[in-house]
């Protein structure tokens, strides 16, 4: 099922047993950071596997309006770009970002540094995602970012700044992307000073940062750090290209099959991913395997199978704040009250997801407490049918495809999931996936 055929809503019917393999779409994370750097760098850059998604396309397209030419292969999804060493052709530009944080958030800091006069703007929803620290640490050495709209949000004008110093401070406990940004703008900054990040408190989702420096260092970039608190990028170091490099599959979206295999039997197999990932969201199988799924792993693949209800949960998943939102839909399955801590990021994402989550919940009849930062859910007896809203959020729509499962099986209530095209932003085909391991029709 493709986006442009999705109806207004789809109904899920009960399924009491899923199994089967799923291959993985391309990370978002490593999908969207890739092109940037290939862009970035000296020398072309062949991309396999890259991500087809909402998300994916906004990237390219701004890429393409920079100057940055790229060529997709026909009939896949491998991709060559042409590098352009840190100077673009292109000097003005009004660029849509529609609500890609993992595009926006790192081009504004490039195009600030590269210098330009550029206008960055996206959906209603992007221009409430909070951008101020960013613009703050730039504006800090010398860039020059506006504010079009509500001062610390979207839109932006970027003009050509004078870099002043090179020492840079953001908070970390807002959102990592500020923190990735910077870091993949710091080689630019200076030829003859080492540049350093300072974080001021507390960095939250520290494994998507790990994915940051694994790929700066596969494009010749090597960042020192002191802990988690300052990264220094020492001068002369330029972005070169790998010849080639492979997009490992979604572990976020790993996350949904695999929960579903753990509540109700199984086997699901993922494949994509494993092992030796990068991402930090395969250690959303240790939650998993502590709820008391089955799991096993390879070096590119990831299984997990279930007999039973699964075990209340409460631990702090600021690490995983996206494969987090699996949990805690998985914890309407669990024994007990289950509890998701130091997920206050949730509420800056494509929604509030703290109360967004709450919400639906609490339509299948579940007993849930909404903190500033966590969040509590105790199951029902028995899942209600409901319509659940997805906020125009992809992760919301996933999510909650696991309430047809198991308990909501055994007493036969429908799930209704409204705006399922909103997985658009990640995995266009996820509904239909769904569908094969839990061998039903969508209507």
């Amino acid at each position: 099922m493709s986006k442009q055929s999705y109806p207004r809503h789809l109904d899920l019917e009960p399924t009491p047993h899923v199994q089967g393999t799923v291959r993985l779409p391309g990370s978002k994370s490593i999908s969207n950071r890739t092109l940037l750097l290939a862009a970035l760098a000296g020398g072309n850059t062949h991309i396999l596997d890259l991500l087809a998604s909402d998300d994916t396309l906004v990237m390219l397209m701004a890429l393409q309006q920079l100057g940055i030419k790229w060529e997709q292969g026909e009939g896949t999804q491998n991709y060559t770009v042409h590098g352009v060493r840190g100077v673009l052709p292109v000097h003005q530009a009004d660029l849509f970002m529609g609500n890609a944080g993992t595009a926006i958030r790192p081009l504004t800091a490039a195009l600030a540094v590269i210098g330009g006069d550029y206008t960055l703007h996206g959906v209603a929803r992007m221009h409430e995602r909070p951008i101020g620290d960013l613009v703050d640490a730039l504006n800090g050495v010398g860039m020059r970012i506006e504010y079009t709209g509500m001062p610390g949000f979207p839109p932006l004008h970027i003009r050509r700044g004078q870099l002043n110093a090179t020492t840079m401070r953001v908070r970390g406990n807002v959102s990592s992307q500020y923190l990735t940004a910077l870091l993949m703008a710091a080689p630019l900054m200076s030829k003859t000073e080492a540049v350093t990040i300072e974080v001021i408190g507390e960095l939250i989702s520290k494994p998507y940062i790990e994915i940051t420096l694994n790929l700066m260092r596969r494009f010749g970039v090597e960042v020192q750090r002191k802990g988690w608190q300052a990264f220094t990028v020492q001068p002369d170091q330029a972005y070169r290209s790998p010849g080639s490099i492979h997009v490992e599959g979604d572990a976020s979206s790993a996350s949904y099959f695999l929960a579903a295999g753990a509540i109700a039997g199984g086997p699901v197999r993922v494949e994509g991913v494993g092992r030796d990932s990068i991402q930090g969201d395969v250690r959303f199988v240790e939650a998993l395997e502590r709820m008391g799924a089955t799991i096993a792993m390879g070096e590119n693949w990831i299984e997990a199978g279930g007999n039973g209800p699964l075990k209340a949960i409460d631990a702090d998943f600021n690490h995983i704040p996206d494969a987090a939102m699996t949990i805690a839909v998985a914890a309407l399955y669990a024994e007990g009250t289950s509890t998701l801590r130091n997920i206050g990021s949730w509420r800056v994402k494509e929604t509030d997801r703290l109360a967004a989550m709450a919400t639906e919940l609490r339509k299948l009849g579940a007993t849930v407490e909404e903190g500033d930062d966590y969040l509590s859910i105790t199951p029902p007896e028995q899942i209600r049918a409901a319509a659940i809203d997805t906020y125009d959020d992809h992760r919301m729509a996933m999510c909650f495809s696991l309430a047809s499962l198991d308990g909501a099986a055994r007493q036969g209530n429908r799930i209704r999931i409204n705006d399922p095209k909103c997985v658009a932003k990640t995995f266009p085909d996820y509904f239909a996936v769904f569908a094969q391991i839990a061998s039903q029709t969508l209507i």
